[in-house]
């Protein structure tokens, strides 16, 4: 598929698995030396090539609709991760929630608590808050000083980047997912998973991990 196929069905994706509720959200893709980013007010389950901005690397609008007012973020998440090909921002409920609390751990707000978040996203940090839109969530994002690339963004939601979008959607689903068992089991006496076998899972996958003593 073309970039910006691919784009529409990461929408539609996003909307499907009940992340991206009316118009929020947003998504972009990389297609050489341009961006390709939904515009303001669309609706992520119903995008049409009409709906969508281009942009340069930098964030400078040079055709098709008025971006989303997040283009800070998502500039600045390719400058972080050069070899990713997608962002994705969505308000999702759990991711929501996660970024209300304060983080499990400095280098990630989500704890170790399946393999599967480790494998797909690895560790989310928890960025301060600004405004949507504020162009300060870009230097949140560059000066950030661990690794990720999956951030939950203060009481706002997450931004993931991967390598295409497929990937990009399906890391942003199992973060919803490590959000929703982060909040089921938030006040009980949790099962982490060793910091040891941490380390391996997140090796093998290529995953972010900042190896620290345990956190309960």
């Amino acid at each position: 598929m073309s970039a910006l196929e691919d784009l529409i069905a990461a929408g539609r994706a996003l909307v499907d698995a009940g992340l991206s509720p009316g118009t929020s959200g947003n998504v972009s893709v990389r297609d050489g030396d341009r961006l390709l980013m939904s515009g303001t007010g669309t609706r992520l389950g119903a995008l049409t090539p009409e709906d969508i901005a281009v942009l340069t690397l930098a964030g400078e609008i040079v055709g098709g609709a008025r971006p989303s007012k997040e283009v800070p973020l998502h500039v600045a998440m390719y400058a972080r991760n050069p070899e990713h090909r997608a962002v994705v921002h969505v308000h999702s409920p759990s991711t929501v929630a996660v970024s209300c609390l304060e983080p499990w751990a400095p280098h990630s707000a989500v704890p170790p608590l399946t393999p599967y978040s480790l494998m797909r996203v690895g560790q989310v940090p928890l960025l301060d808050f600004v405004p949507p839109g504020d162009p300060a969530m870009g230097a949140l994002i560059t000066d950030c000083p661990v690794p990720f690339r999956a951030a939950l963004l203060a009481n706002h939601g997450a931004v993931v980047s991967a390598a295409e979008a497929a990937a990009a959607v399906d890391s942003t689903i199992e973060l919803e997912e490590a959000c929703r068992i982060t909040l089921l089991t938030d006040g009980r006496q949790r099962r982490l998973i060793a910091p040891e076998r941490v380390a391996e899972i997140t090796a093998r996958w290529g995953t972010p991990w900042t190896a620290t003593a345990s956190v309960s």
